[in-house]
C-alpha cells in the first residue's frame, strides 16, 4: 500500500517520506474539535489525523489552559451523551469566581458552574473515543500544506522522520497559531493575544478561581486556578510586552497575600479575541477550518471548548451528507456559531471597560455575599 522513497535533506540526513493513495480527509489537530470531527465522521472515509500529543507521559505537547469546563461545553457533551470520568476532574470543585479590579481594588464573588479537570487529560480522553478506522499519528507536527487544484498535499514531522500523504479535504483543527489558517487565508488579521500562565506550588490562600482586571497590564483580563496542590496564575497579554506585564501583575498581587516567587512551570500559547464578524475563517477550496483555528472562541471569556466542540460536529453532518458546495454549506451551519460570538462583543465593554465595569462591581449586580 506504500510506496517508500529516500531524499536527502539540507543537512545531508536521510528522511523516510512515504506516498499513499489519496485519504478522502486529512486533520491537523486533535484536541476538543479535531477528535470530535473524527469521531463522527462517516465510517466510510479514509480520514487521516496528525495530531503533537502523545499518549505517553511525558507529551511533548500540552494546550496550555487553565482547565476549567463551562456550562456551554458541559452542555455539548452532554448532548452527545458522553459522561466525563472522574479521572479528569481535579480538586478542589468551586462554584464562584473571585473577581479583582486591582485599579478600583473591589473584590467581587459571583456564581459560575465551572468543572475543574486536567486539560491534558480531558483531550486525551476525547482522542481516545476516535473510532479504529481513523489513522492517528502522535507526535507529529505538521510543517507544510500545498494545493494543486486537485488535492492537498501534507507534510510532517514524526519520530524525526518526514512523510507526506494527500487528502481531497484538509481540515484545520490546530488552533489560535492554525497551519492550514495561515495558508489559505495569509492576510487574515485577527485580534490575538499571548497566553501566560505559571504553577506554583503549595499556594498557602484559600482554594479558589480569580478573575482578575487591571488596564495598566492588559485590555483582557487574567486569571488564577487552585488544582489539586498546585495554583495556577495565567493571563491574556498584548504580543509585543506579554512576558513583562506578566512580570508586573505577579507583583501587583504579592500585596493580595499571593506568594508567586518559586514558579514550577511556565507556558505559553496564543489566543484569538475576535471582534467583527470578518474576522471568522470557516475554510475555501475543500479545506476547512474549526474550533478556535476558525476564530470560534469566546471573546469576553475566552472560552472556546463549546465552540469546538460545536463546530466540528456540524462539519462532520456537513461532509457526511453532502457531496457539493460544502465550503458554503460549513459556512452556513456554522452562522448561528458566529452570530452568537458577535452578540458576545455587546457585553465586552462591561467587562472590560474601567469605568462601566467600576459601576457594575459597585452595585453588585448578579454578585454573592459572602458569610465568613
Amino acid at each position: 500500500m506504500y510506496k517508500n522513497f529516500l531524499i536527502t535533506s539540507f543537512f545531508d540526513k536521510i528522511t523516510i517520506m512515504n506516498e499513499k493513495e489519496i485519504y478522502d480527509i486529512a486533520i491537523i489537530g486533535l484536541g476538543p474539535s479535531g477528535s470530535t470531527l473524527a469521531r463522527f465522521l462517516d465510517k466510510n472515509f479514509s480520514v487521516i489525523a496528525i495530531d503533537k500529543k502523545s499518549n505517553e507521559e511525558p507529551s511533548n505537547f500540552k494546550k496550555p489552559c487553565g482547565g476549567l469546563l463551562a456550562p456551554d461545553a458541559q452542555k455539548a457533551l452532554s448532548r452527545f451523551e458522553l459522561t466525563l470520568p472522574l479521572s479528569i476532574l481535579v480538586n478542589p470543585q468551586i462554584f464562584t469566581v473571585r473577581t479583582i479590579d486591582l485599579k478600583s481594588k473591589m473584590i467581587r464573588h459571583y456564581q459560575r458552574f465551572y468543572m475543574n479537570m486536567d486539560r491534558h487529560k480531558f483531550d486525551l480522553w476525547l482522542k481516545s473515543l476516535i473510532p479504529a478506522n481513523v489513522e492517528v499519528h502522535d507526535n507529529a507536527i505538521c510543517s507544510k500544506i500545498e494545493y494543486n487544484g486537485e488535492y492537498y498535499v501534507i507534510t510532517w514531522t514524526e519520530n524525526n522522520s518526514q512523510y507526506s500523504c494527500n487528502a481531497r479535504y484538509i481540515v484545520g483543527a490546530d488552533g489560535a497559531s492554525s497551519i492550514l489558517r495561515r495558508k489559505i487565508y495569509p492576510d487574515k488579521k485577527i485580534n490575538t493575544y499571548i497566553s501566560i500562565q505559571q504553577w506554583f506550588e503549595n499556594q498557602d490562600i484559600e482554594p479558589s478561581y480569580y478573575c482578575i482586571f487591571d488596564p495598566e497590564i492588559t485590555d483582557c483580563y487574567a486569571w488564577g486556578i487552585s488544582k489539586n496542590n498546585n495554583f495556577i496564575l495565567g493571563g491574556a497579554f498584548k504580543l509585543n510586552n506579554g512576558r513583562e506585564k506578566f512580570e508586573q501583575l505577579k507583583e501587583k498581587l504579592k500585596s493580595y497575600n499571593f506568594k508567586l516567587d518559586n514558579p514550577t512551570k511556565t507556558e505559553a500559547c496564543l489566543v484569538l479575541q475576535p471582534n467583527g464578524f470578518f474576522e471568522f475563517c470557516c475554510g475555501k477550496n475543500n479545506a476547512f477550518l474549526i474550533g478556535e483555528a476558525a476564530g470560534f472562541i469566546s471573546p469576553s471569556s475566552l472560552e472556546g471548548i463549546s465552540y469546538a466542540l460545536e463546530s466540528a460536529y456540524k462539519l462532520s453532518t456537513v461532509l457526511n451528507k453532502n457531496k457539493n458546495n460544502l465550503n458554503r454549506k460549513y459556512w452556513f451551519a456554522t452562522l448561528n456559531i458566529q452570530l452568537k460570538l458577535l452578540f458576545k462583543n455587546f457585553k465586552m465593554p462591561f467587562i472590560y471597560n474601567s469605568f462601566l465595569r467600576y459601576f457594575v462591581m459597585k452595585s453588585r449586580f448578579k454578585s454573592i455575599r459572602i458569610f465568613k
